[in-house]
C-alpha cells in the first residue's frame, strides 16, 4: 500500500480535522488502526486485498497519523464518535466496520452508542473490560516511557506522516491517561451488541483467550451448530502462533475469513 495523497482527504468532526482515505468499489467497510499507528502499519497487508470488492474507508484517529491533535482528551467515546460524524458527510448511511486494537474499541463503541451505523463488525484483539488482558501488563504499560519506542515502525510512521512529528510525546502522555480512565463495558451491554461480530485474537495475544470465548458467548456464540437454530451470526478466530502485535501481519488467514464473513447473507429478523 503506498502513503500517496491520492485517496486520502480530510473530514472536519467534533472540531477535528480527520484524516481518510478511501480505496476501491463496493459495500463500504470502514477501517480503524491500533494505538500510536496508522492505516499503513495496521493495514498495509490487508487494505489493498480488501479494496478488490469493496470500498474500504481507513481513518486516522486523532492524534494519530496525518490526523492532527486537538484540545480534547483522548477517549475511546470520542473517537467512536469522530467515526459516526465522519460517515454521513462521506455519504455512507450503514458501513461494515474492522478495527484493530485500540481500533476494535473504537469500534465497539460505535456499535454501542451508534448502532443503526454498523452492518457487521470485525474486531481484532478487543476485550470489554480490563480482566480480559492479561494481568500485569496495563500496569506495565502504564510505566513506559515515549522513548521506548523510538525505531519501531509506528514511531517511524509516525515521523514520517505526522503534522507535527514533535508532538509524539504527547500522544503518548494522552494514550496512557486514555487507558487509565477506561470504565469496564458491563456483560449486559455486549449481549445487546446484535450485528453479527467477527472476533480475532491471537493465541498469545494481550487478550486473554478465555476471555474472547467469553465475549464470543455474549455475542450469540458458543452453541452446538450442527442443531437448530444453526451457527450463530457471531465469529470467533483464534490465530496459531500469533501474538498481538502480528494479529495484522497473518495477511492469508485474515483474507481467508474476513471477506468471508462480511459477505455471507445477513441473519433473517
Amino acid at each position: 500500500m503506498t502513503n500517496s495523497m491520492t485517496n486520502g482527504n480530510y473530514v472536519s468532526v467534533n472540531g477535528l480535522k480527520m484524516y481518510y482515505e478511501i480505496h476501491g468499489t463496493g459495500r463500504p467497510l470502514v477501517l480503524l488502526h491500533g494505538a500510536f499507528s496508522a492505516i499503513g502499519t495496521s493495514f498495509g497487508k490487508l487494505l489493498p486485498d480488501l479494496a478488490q470488492t469493496r470500498q474500504v474507508i481507513a481513518f486516522e484517529l486523532q492524534a494519530h497519523g496525518r490526523t492532527a491533535d486537538i484540545d480534547r482528551p483522548l477517549t475511546l467515546e470520542g473517537m467512536a464518535d469522530d467515526v459516526a460524524a465522519a460517515l454521513p458527510q462521506l455519504g455512507v448511511k450503514r458501513a461494515d466496520i474492522f478495527g484493530y486494537s485500540m481500533g476494535a474499541s473504537v469500534a465497539l463503541h460505535v456499535a454501542i452508542r451508534h448502532p443503526d451505523l454498523v452492518r457487521k463488525l470485525v474486531l481484532a484483539s478487543v476485550s470489554y473490560n480490563l480482566d480480559g488482558i492479561h494481568p500485569g501488563l496495563m500496569d506495565g504499560f502504564g510505566e513506559m516511557k515515549p522513548e521506548m519506542m523510538y525505531g519501531s515502525p509506528w514511531h517511524e510512521e509516525y515521523m514520517r506522516i505526522a503534522p507535527h512529528p514533535e508532538h509524539f510525546a504527547t500522544l503518548f502522555a494522552k494514550k496512557t491517561q486514555m487507558d487509565r480512565g477506561i470504565q469496564d463495558l458491563p456483560a449486559e451491554t455486549i449481549r445487546a451488541i446484535k450485528v453479527p461480530t467477527l472476533l480475532i485474537i491471537g493465541d498469545s495475544d494481550l487478550v486473554r483467550p478465555e476471555h474472547a470465548v467469553e465475549m464470543f458467548r455474549l455475542l450469540g456464540g458458543g452453541v452446538f451448530g450442527d442443531m437448530p437454530p444453526g451457527l450463530p451470526s457471531s465469529q470467533l478466530a483464534i490465530l496459531p502462533g500469533t501474538s498481538h502485535v502480528t494479529v495484522v501481519d497473518r495477511a492469508a488467514w485474515l483474507l481467508s475469513m474476513i471477506p468471508a464473513f462480511l459477505d455471507a447473507p445477513m441473519p433473517k429478523g
